[in-house]
């Protein structure tokens, strides 16, 4: 999409971000019929996903489990477009906190944390939150869109309420740059690496690659890991939940810390695996031959 398109869509995107909740939740429903049941949005990808990911479930239940997923999926994706205008308020009515005093005892001795989490609940939502608890200043890592336009709408998505950004490629950089402040990093750690440079074990039943960035950032830095899960026990309302991974990072063997957040994720996926992002191809790659994945 061009300039043009992006400048057209512009008052499309606002408009919907000011909308109530209850009319929010209605065009998602709307949206899941067209962009699923009519165009068939990555529908393999999905079953191919929760098949090899269940294989314990039967027909019925992966049918019941894929169409939650898919409202969840239209919720989300509009969710993310009403942090565009979302009061601090509305934040605080529909997302609790839990394990706040996690953060506070690190915050009070001015100690910088890394965060890790993954796809699962809300991110967006939750680092709007995040932003208005009074402890760390919140620093997300991301990847640039290609489109300019686009990624100067997202970047004063995630930054209007105070949070910063780590551009991927410069996250150490800009940690040690900021090393003066307390501060929180977030890692999104379930993305794909490249198939030979990471760290491989299994998740989910399946062969799976890890990036090696949260562990050597933890270990090169020695910040205690916090894991953030972001539940949704109803439509609309969501549970933030930190919990303390790993104090001392820097003296752990290799693999500890990956293997340590990549089940913490899986442990939160399984109890309530409607809402991960199974439309991500997240196992496109087949490990280097010679290794062997963690059981788990």
């Amino acid at each position: 999409m061009g300039k043009l398109g992006y400048y057209l869509s512009l008052p499309l995107i606002y408009g919907i971000s000011i909308l109530p909740f209850r009319v929010l939740y209605m065009l998602s429903d709307l949206m899941e019929f067209l962009l699923f049941r009519v165009a068939g949005y990555r529908l393999k990808v999905v079953r191919d996903n929760l098949r090899n990911s269940f294989p314990e479930k039967s027909t019925v239940e992966l049918k019941r489990l894929e169409l939650d997923f898919r409202r969840w999926f239209c919720d989300l994706m509009l969710e993310t477009i009403k942090t565009l205008t979302i009061s601090p308020s509305s934040l605080e009515d529909r997302i609790v906190v839990e394990g706040a005093d996690v953060l506070k005892s690190y915050y009070d001795k001015g100690i910088s944390v890394i965060l890790v989490m993954g796809h699962w609940g809300n991110w967006e939502l939750g680092g709007a939150r995040f932003s208005q608890l009074p402890y760390h200043k919140l620093n997300v890592i991301y990847h640039p869109l290609e489109n300019e336009q686009f990624d100067k709408l997202f970047i004063r998505m995630r930054t209007r309420l105070g949070n910063g950004l780590y551009p991927m490629k410069e996250t150490v950089k800009c940690m040690l740059r900021d090393r003066g402040e307390t501060t929180a990093t977030a890692f999104i750690a379930d993305q794909t690496p490249s198939r030979d440079n990471a760290y491989w074990t299994t998740f989910l039943n399946q062969a799976t690659p890890v990036f090696w960035g949260t562990e050597k950032i933890a270990q090169k830095l020695d910040r205690p890991i916090i894991y953030l899960g972001i539940d949704r026990p109803q439509r609309g309302h969501y549970i933030m939940r930190f919990e303390v991974l790993e104090t001392e990072p820097k003296n752990t063997p290799e693999g500890y810390i990956s293997e340590l957040h990549t089940r913490r994720l899986e442990q939160d996926i399984r109890k309530r695996p409607a809402i991960w992002l199974w439309t991500h191809r997240r196992w496109k790659h087949r490990p280097p031959e010679g290794s062997t994945p963690d059981p788990g």
